[in-house]
């Protein structure tokens, strides 16, 4: 008499984990990315191997771009409005709710703060559009370091934390324009900045 060959099935996998899994890595990654705000010009940074990076808050930035022309910028969205009203209040301007909002969301400019307010005015798209002049002049050096002073006080009041000063430099700066910010920072005993570069792979020693 022969033998009753028991009935073997192929072996399943549950899928139902991975598919949840993806789903809450999806959710995760929509709710917590924050993308880069758009530049008010486009800067090509040269590109370093350093090991360090900048942090994403509490941070004064100073784009150079090709044209000579210097922007400021601060990554501080609580100490954005305080440095509004010091540099209003410094400057005897003044700026409307509708405008110190629209500053909030500014990531960096390029004209002097009596000519802030219009530049406020304008949609996002507007702005584009408008050739900014940049803070730094032949006659004018005083607004640029205004602004940078002004903004480590404003953070130092609203977050109690010091604030990192970056350098963007764009890869075809002017040389004399980079040499004269910093001059000018180290004038004001700010002896300690970053600059911003792309990260590029260390070199590989073959042996």
């Amino acid at each position: 008499m022969g033998k009753v060959k028991p009935h073997r099935t192929g072996p399943s996998l549950d899928m139902t984990p991975m598919v949840d899994l993806a789903f809450l890595l999806v959710t995760f990654f929509m709710l917590t990315t924050k993308f880069s705000p758009e530049e008010v010009v486009v800067v090509d940074t040269p590109a370093s191997t350093s090991d360090f990076k900048l942090p994403e808050s509490n941070v004064i930035r100073l784009l150079i771009d090709k044209d000579k022309r210097v922007f400021f910028g601060l990554e501080s969205d609580k100490a954005k409005p305080l440095l509004l009203d010091k540099m209003a209040a410094k400057y005897g301007v003044t700026f409307t709710q509708k405008q110190k909002n629209a500053f909030g969301g500014l990531n960096s400019f390029g004209v002097p703060v009596q000519q802030l307010g219009s530049l406020l005015d304008m949609s996002t798209e507007q702005r584009k559009e408008v050739k900014q002049p940049g803070l730094l002049s032949v006659t004018d050096t005083v607004q640029l370091m205004d602004w940078v002073m002004e903004a480590r006080k404003a953070n130092q009041e609203a977050v109690g934390k010091p604030t990192f000063i970056a350098i963007k430099g764009d890869n075809n700066a002017d040389v004399a324009t980079v040499k004269r910010v910093i001059q000018l920072m180290q004038n004001k005993n700010i002896n300690r900045f970053n600059l911003i570069t792309d990260l590029e792979n260390k070199p590989v020693v073959s042996r």
